[in-house]
């Protein structure tokens, strides 16, 4: 066998906005989230306003399709550490593109973090339908870029390695999952579909497709089915 086929992963079903959409009928609307408008519906202030509307109703059904313990969106708006911590950050990453507002996206963060155990940097560049799980302890650096569809355990570092004011942390791919306590530093690649094993510790490149697991973190491609898309990596330690 080539090493091409020995390193090239089978591509595999997405069934993330399936699980979504699924779990957003039973709890919502039953409009996938993704469709409740147009884009030309979001022009305007109003359309400014249902738009942040129906990014919270999706951010919500993305948080019930991935947490098994939760019950409706009136409870996940309640009580979901992770999500409270991403809709803070959107104000402060918007806030920090802002002529003379990076000092009140810095505090405001920092007030985020202290209600939440979640610290994200203003900075930081997070996709669609990002999910932490529990919340506490996850750190997330400046120049972090986080795909759509991921999820993170608590007690996950997107970290760096360099004190240079250069890119210096992770790039995360769609649909990527990191486990709990799991470390990623340096300005690494981890690519689609990506589960990253409970404490492990990544300083490479991930590919697309791949398990990483352990100290540092070894690369393999089992087989998967659709079924363990949210399933914590640890299984595979």
């Amino acid at each position: 066998m080539s090493t091409a086929a020995r390193t090239e992963p089978a591509r595999r079903a997405e069934p993330s906005l399936t699980l979504v959409t699924d779990r957003a009928r039973e709890a919502g609307d039953g409009r996938e989230p993704a469709q409740r408008h147009t884009d030309e519906s979001y022009a305007g202030v109003l359309g400014f306003v249902r738009k942040l509307a129906d990014r919270a109703l999706e951010d919500l059904d993305s948080a019930i399709a991935r947490d098994p313990a939760a019950s409706s969106r009136v409870e996940v708006l309640l009580t979901s550490p992770g999500l409270h911590a991403i809709w803070a950050h959107r104000g402060t990453h918007a806030l920090w593109s802002l002529p003379g507002g990076r000092l009140p996206a810095r505090v405001l963060a920092q007030v985020s973090r202290f209600a939440t155990g979640v610290e994200i940097h203003p900075g930081a560049q997070l996709g669609r339908r990002f999910f932490i799980d529990h919340g506490m302890g996850v750190v997330i650096g400046e120049t972090a870029e986080v795909g759509d569809d991921v999820m993170l355990y608590h007690g996950v570092t997107l970290g760096g390695r360099s004190l240079a004011k250069v890119k210096r942390h992770p790039t995360v791919g769609n649909r990527v999952t990191i486990g709990a306590g799991a470390r990623v530093l340096g300005p690494v690649l981890i690519g689609d579909d990506v589960q990253v094993g409970a404490n492990s510790v990544v300083v490479k490149d991930v590919p697309a497709g791949a398990v990483a697991t352990g100290i540092p973190a070894m690369i393999r491609f089992p087989k998967r089915d659709a079924a363990n898309q949210w399933v914590d990596p640890a299984i595979y330690i």
